[in-house]
């Protein structure tokens, strides 16, 4: 099982090597990065939950308004801080503020969670519908390490660079 595994992360990692574009620091990656990403990421889950061609044409459909619930819930969190930046005002009634919007978000991620845990139970075995969100977390881990290691690959590229001037 751990050499499955191991040869699963090599060919996404091998996937992401060749399909995802050298982006800039700080800049939000591009419509095309990130359907990119969320095909890969649907290639793994696929693989990770064993997923049946009848359990995959149930799963898919939850899974997606659970991606959707997630993204908007994100959006609305980024939406409320870009706010607060703008707005300025006291940095202590922020602070308040941001945790109270962050003890807010945390809860709605769980029911999130929780309500998504009951959907994917009914279209899953109890053993894969468990699998999902760890899953989900072992992809969202490969795919910082390899951003970082190819940010600190540049890096590296740009130090031998100037020491060659």
């Amino acid at each position: 099982m751990k050499r499955f595994d191991f040869k699963i992360i090599w060919i996404v990692l091998l996937m992401l090597t060749g399909a995802l574009p050298v982006s800039v620091a700080q800049q939000p990656p591009s419509d095309e990065a990130a359907e990119k990403i969320k095909a890969l990421q649907m290639q793994y889950l696929a693989k990770k939950l064993d997923l049946s061609p009848e359990e995959a044409q149930k799963f898919w459909p939850v899974y997606q308004n659970y991606t959707h619930e997630v993204e908007t819930l994100i959006a609305e969190r980024h939406s409320k801080r870009q706010q607060d930046k703008v707005s300025g005002g006291d940095p202590d009634d922020i602070a308040r503020r941001n945790m109270d919007n962050d003890l807010g978000y945390e809860k709605k991620m769980f029911d999130i969670r929780s309500r998504y845990t009951n959907e994917f139970q009914r279209v899953l075995p109890a053993r894969k519908a468990g699998a999902v969100f760890k899953s989900e977390r072992e992809f969202r881990t490969i795919m910082i390490n390899h951003l970082n290691n190819q940010r600190l690959n540049r890096m590296n590229q740009g130090a031998n660079f100037r020491r060659r001037q």
